[in-house]
């Protein structure tokens, strides 16, 4: 009998985040190895845990969570997104242009879904968190990549994205603060990428998953209220700011003119009652998360663990003979580089393996994140300082080997 061949879109669709090097470490792990993984922003695995009003929010409703709910999620959810939204300035918002779903991944897919057309383009950053390219590709779509390079702060250029543009192109996305560069995107940028869209009647997605994770004086600034009339769909969650990943509960608003969106919301609808609804218990920590105590703020203050591990971070890319980096200003991730003239040949890649094999270390390789030619590395800001320090150890030390490796090489006559 023939193999069973899985769809040709698959051959297509990348997620090394955990792909064959995180399969290796399983493999590693399972012989007795200790391996530090960075590959993920899991707060989780680092001891993080979701608060106390937000956890107990869930054995207090387990009698209302046995039904399934109305398919775009329970009524204080979607009003607690709409305070939230109103309180950013997006004005005319209301619980029927809100969509709770299993993650913002779930919704990223269903919106996806519900725009494209076989062939149609989705200008998408490079870097990208390449779940945003993925769920382009099996909805039948065509990335096109804008540069956000190191050399410009991994800031975009709009002049860029404008020349990118085609008939075909139906979306903007962009990931703010940017997984995995850590770039907080300034107003005066992103009003230009609002003009972009208005211009060409475009479809604004904006990733803000990380939107209250950011460091010293940068300020995070929502795109819907920018994009006034301009359709745009604002993405969020549980997962990052609080600590809860495994709750699985992101929320998604459409902003913009009624009639421009009106199709797209029916759409968006549709598609959450296909699916039925999100997972009912956790949705009722919603409300508990948006009008509940800050507890992200201390983490990122100075002392916090999370701004103590940035500036580990900093401070072992400083000490390296091999490293340079853009200082993160959001999100959970650093994306140092390597100099070209320490390693001129530099594979990613196999230095990720090599770190892994070596020193077990699974972090996750640059070119992971749909970046040519890449000499980048992305790690996560979660593990505890003194773990991070023994990190960059680890990197120098797989770094020097690759270095001297190569050395015999560079001696040989031309």
């Amino acid at each position: 009998m023939n193999p069973i061949a899985p769809s040709s879109r698959l051959a297509q669709v990348r997620y090394e985040i955990r792909g064959t090097l995180a399969r290796r470490a399983r493999e590693l792990e399972a012989t007795g190895r200790s391996i530090i993984h960075l590959n993920i922003g899991n707060p989780g695995r680092f001891g993080f845990r979701a608060p106390p009003h937000l956890v107990e929010t869930i054995p207090a409703n387990l009698e209302q969570s046995d039904g399934y709910c109305q398919e775009q999620g329970i009524d204080e959810a979607r009003e607690a997104v709409v305070a939230r939204q109103h309180a950013r300035g997006v004005m005319g918002m209301d619980t029927d242009h809100v969509f709770i779903g299993n993650g913002v991944s779930e919704l990223i897919d269903m919106s996806l879904r519900a725009l494209l057309e076989s062939g149609d383009e989705v200008l998408l950053p490079s870097p990208d968190y390449p779940l945003w390219s993925a769920s382009t590709v099996l909805n039948g779509g065509r990335p096109r990549y804008y540069r956000c390079p190191a050399a410009n702060h991994h800031q975009p250029d709009p002049g860029e994205m404008a020349s990118l543009i085609s008939p075909r192109t139906r979306a903007i996305v962009l990931v703010n603060p940017n997984n995995p560069t850590g770039a907080v995107y300034p107003r005066p940028l992103l009003e230009a990428i609002v003009e972009l869209a208005a211009r060409h009647n475009l479809v604004l997605l904006s990733d803000e998953i990380y939107d209250d994770i950011v460091y010293d004086d940068a300020a995070f600034q929502p795109l819907a209220p920018l994009a006034g009339e301009v359709p745009c769909l604002s993405y969020s969650g549980l997962s990052k700011v609080h600590r809860a990943c495994g709750f699985r509960i992101g929320w998604m608003s459409l902003s913009g003119a009624g009639p421009r969106t009106a199709g797209l919301r029916d759409a968006l609808q549709l598609l959450s009652a296909l699916r039925l609804c999100a997972n009912v218990t956790a949705q009722w920590a919603v409300h508990a998360a948006l009008h509940g105590p800050d507890t992200i703020s201390p983490l990122l203050a100075p002392g916090g663990r999370l701004h103590e591990a940035r500036r580990t971070v900093l401070e072992g890319v400083e000490a390296s003979r091999f490293l340079e980096l853009v200082a993160p200003q959001g999100a959970l991730y650093a994306f140092p580089s390597v100099h070209a003239d320490t390693l001129p040949d530099f594979d990613d890649n196999a230095f990720a393996l090599r770190l892994l094999e070596e020193e077990g270390v699974l972090l996750a390789p640059g070119s992971s994140f749909h970046v040519e030619a890449s000499r980048h590395l992305r790690l996560t800001l979660l593990p505890e300082p003194a773990a991070l320090r023994d990190v960059f150890v680890r990197i120098e030390r797989v770094l020097e080997r690759m270095q001297f490796d190569l050395a015999p090489r560079l001696r040989q006559p031309a």
